[in-house]
């Protein structure tokens, strides 16, 4: 596969803003229309392209074809450490392929998040990253460490570069409604949801406290209908679903403490698989 493009903007150029004080008025949509084939645009294949035989999500997957021939690819982003990666993070982007019609979902592993800059526990990105490989199995789940090539520390700058590097696809970004309780620390949290449709993953116990978040405060009177949920393409943004699926009580943390040693498994594993360098 031919080697993905560098970057065409700086860092924090393009779409952000000087400020994050923003009218509270929704942006139009960027546009949608794609020039020739999303089949031909890069994507960063850091792992093998996943087969499409899982059954939970063929029909999904069937309409791949459909959507490449129309000329848009249409993919879910799911960031986050991944420390480890678990099956709570498989079935919610196996459910948001189903629910918002997607070909697939990337899983973006962070090299380090700013809101967890404290840390003690944080496994190294290489570890991290092949647990997330393991756990994507032969899904149709992209692993890529493409916010470590791009150099990118926030989601702002992240979403900025992705969408000019990869111009032939269309983009929803997949976050838990736990993130919501401090989205309004994101840097350019409104500056995201202008760029990109947001589909807000339900989990129990936080719809209380997500409601009564500041953000919530801007946000609420974008939210859309669920039974519209796989229109996302052609929704003006600011734009964001909620989306409830069946509750996985599986926890990054509670899984580390239950097995402090759970690096080991990975180690040779991160060796065997760090991300390529001609990837992304």
């Amino acid at each position: 596969m031919a080697k993905t493009p560098s970057p065409v903007v700086g860092e924090g150029q393009g779409r952000a803003r000087s400020k994050d004080a923003e009218h509270d008025t929704p942006s139009p949509s960027p546009s949608r229309k794609r020039e020739g084939s999303a089949a031909n645009a890069p994507c960063p294949v850091d792992a093998a392209r996943p087969q499409r035989g899982d059954d939970q999500v063929r029909s999904g997957a069937q309409g791949s074809i459909r959507h490449l021939m129309a000329g848009a690819l249409r993919v879910g982003l799911l960031g986050g450490s991944f420390n480890p990666a678990h099956s709570g993070h498989r079935a919610i982007s196996l459910a948001a392929i189903r629910a918002l019609g997607l070909d697939e979902v990337w899983w973006m592993v962070s090299p380090g998040n700013p809101l967890k800059d404290k840390a003690t526990d944080m496994a190294p990105f290489a570890v991290r990253f092949a647990s997330a490989r393991a756990m994507a199995g032969h899904a149709p789940i992209r692993v890529t460490a493409i916010e470590q090539r791009l150099g990118t520390r926030y989601t702002v700058d992240t979403l900025s570069k992705l969408q000019r590097l990869y111009s032939r696809i269309d983009f929803i970004w997949l976050m838990g409604e736990d993130n919501l309780i401090n989205f309004d620390q994101w840097k350019g949290w409104r500056h995201i949801a202008k760029s990109i449709p947001i589909a807000v993953i339900a989990r129990p116990g936080y719809d209380h406290a997500a409601q009564a978040v500041p953000a919530m405060g801007w946000l609420r009177r974008f939210f859309r209908p669920v039974h519209q949920a796989k229109n996302w393409t052609t929704w003006r943004l600011p734009a964001l679903v909620l989306l409830r699926f069946r509750p996985d009580s599986t926890s990054a943390t509670r899984l580390r403490l239950a097995d402090p040693a759970w690096q080991r498994r990975f180690l040779r594993r991160s060796n065997d698989t760090d991300p390529p360098s001609s990837a992304p």
